[in-house]
């Protein structure tokens, strides 16, 4: 059964992710309020686990000067009684360049949640491009590879 409370708790949950990855506060554990410890992060830059998605999420937001991300039709399905849900929704990522040149891209955030005696957490976390506009970051060897 969907509970609004918890419904608008995801809500809030998502725009702090996004608010976060913005922020660039990357100190540690920067991400303990968004995920539980276990967290799966699946990206179009590959697969990552527990405090590894901390360092790659940094990681990835560190090949710009700016980023900002946008959120939109966030839908979640939660199951308040069992303390789990999904949830997805659309998103503009916004990521400028040194050079002030724009990379841009339009996808679709999926996740699944768990609620923790802090509240609700994302455990999974995925992200799909569904379009990109300007110039992608420079990636080492074996990331390129993994998203040719």
């Amino acid at each position: 059964m969907t509970d609004h409370n918890s419904t608008m708790d995801v809500h809030t949950l998502v725009h702090r992710l996004f608010r976060a990855l913005d922020a660039r506060d990357f100190t540690p554990g920067w991400m303990d309020a968004l995920l539980t410890a276990d967290a799966r992060m699946e990206t179009p830059l590959g697969t990552t686990e527990g405090a590894e998605a901390e360092r790659a999420a940094k990681e990835a937001l560190g090949r710009y000067a700016r980023t900002q991300h946008v959120a939109s039709g966030i839908l979640a399905d939660m199951d308040a009684g069992a303390g789990r849900g999904s949830v997805s929704w659309n998103a503009l990522m916004f990521h400028v360049h040194e050079d002030d040149s724009v990379f841009t891209v339009g996808g679709i955030y999926g996740g699944d949640l768990r609620r923790t005696s802090d509240g609700w957490r994302f455990s999974r976390i995925s992200v799909r491009a569904v379009w990109t506009q300007g110039r992608p970051p420079v990636l080492p060897d074996a990331e390129a590879r993994a998203v040719s």
